[in-house]
């Protein structure tokens, strides 16, 4: 195992490089450039734009940006197009702003979706079995933009209560309790938008690999050997499907950088998919190849941690 791990580890950090250049490339590729992000300022003079283009290195051939950014960002000095302020330190405070948004998302998708998958599977074409499906699908094909309005119009016209940004205006000089409260009401929704999908989808997936997984022989033999219905659903029949949803698990690491941009715009949520989503219409070349070398970092150790619970959930695979 020992050997296995640090041989991927090898692997991935030849893969990160050619990930990082291949990206610096696309994006530098693109149409438009820095300087051109604000043309109807009357203010910016020709010579205000190659100072701007002087900074940055934009004049320089390709492969000594993608050194100037390399060492910029390992050096911590990789500073913003758009506002001149160091790249990791907004990244950071837009990372700590995600962090909650993700976990309660995912806290919510997980320990719904399976509980509800199980019990549609084991209760097949029953009542509960009907109405879970037509729920799911429901939510898959409702737009989520839509949703989130209505939940917003709901709540704000009968509950009297703010949801939108991450505290109410005025709230600063409240005690702690009050902010904290407040914190967790403009937490709810975002969250509960944000899983939605993702708990509908997911149940889905946890229905289907339990219907295939009880009906298999094991099943009927631990049935057979006078096993308790919960012994043979939640260690022999949960423990074989799990597989398929370790990937899952490892993929949405990576959702940390991502977010939700959407969501993060209409609650007005200063995340990291909206920090990503102003880069890209300011042009903001550092910011925008930093949150996507992150996210590949956290895409390959996600990818790396789903190959190392593999083994842990399945003793019949070695490395």
């Amino acid at each position: 195992m020992t050997a296995f791990i640090i041989r991927n580890i090898g692997q991935r950090i030849i893969l990160l490089v050619f990930i990082s250049i291949i990206a610096h490339t696309i994006v530098h590729l693109a149409p438009g450039e820095p300087s051109l992000v604000d043309p109807a300022n009357p203010r910016m003079k020709a010579e205000d734009i190659q100072r701007i283009r002087d900074a940055f290195h934009l004049d320089d051939p390709m492969h000594v940006q993608y050194f100037y950014w390399m060492r910029d960002l390992f050096t911590g000095q990789l500073k913003s197009f758009k506002d001149n302020q160091p790249v990791l330190a907004k990244i950071w405070d837009r990372f700590l702003n995600s962090l909650p948004l993700f976990l309660v998302a995912t806290l919510i998708t997980w320990s719904i979706a399976f509980p509800m998958g199980i019990k549609a599977a084991i209760h097949r074409n029953s009542a509960f079995d009907r109405s879970t499906t037509f729920l799911s699908y429901a939510l898959i094909s409702i737009p989520g933009f839509f949703l989130a309005y209505i939940l917003i119009i709901f709540v704000v016209q009968n509950l009297n209560v703010s949801v939108i940004g991450r505290q109410t205006f005025g709230f600063e000089d409240a005690g702690l309790l009050f902010k904290s409260m407040d914190y967790v009401w403009h937490l709810t929704l975002p969250s509960l938008m944000t899983a939605i999908t993702g708990l509908a989808v997911l149940s889905r997936y946890v229905r289907s690999q339990m219907l295939e997984v009880i009906n298999q022989d094991y099943i009927r033999t631990a049935r057979a050997k006078g096993l308790d219905e919960d012994t043979v659903i939640y260690r022999h029949g949960l423990r074989n499907a799990l597989l398929p949803f370790i990937t899952m698990f490892g993929l949405m690491i990576p959702g940390l950088i991502g977010g939700s941009v959407i969501f993060e715009t209409i609650f007005a949520w200063p995340g990291m998919g909206r920090l990503g989503y102003e880069a890209i219409l300011a042009r903001d070349f550092p910011v925008i190849l930093t949150l996507n070398f992150i996210a590949a970092v956290l895409t390959l150790i996600g990818t790396l941690v789903s190959d190392i619970l593999y083994a842990v959930a399945d003793p019949r695979i070695k490395f």
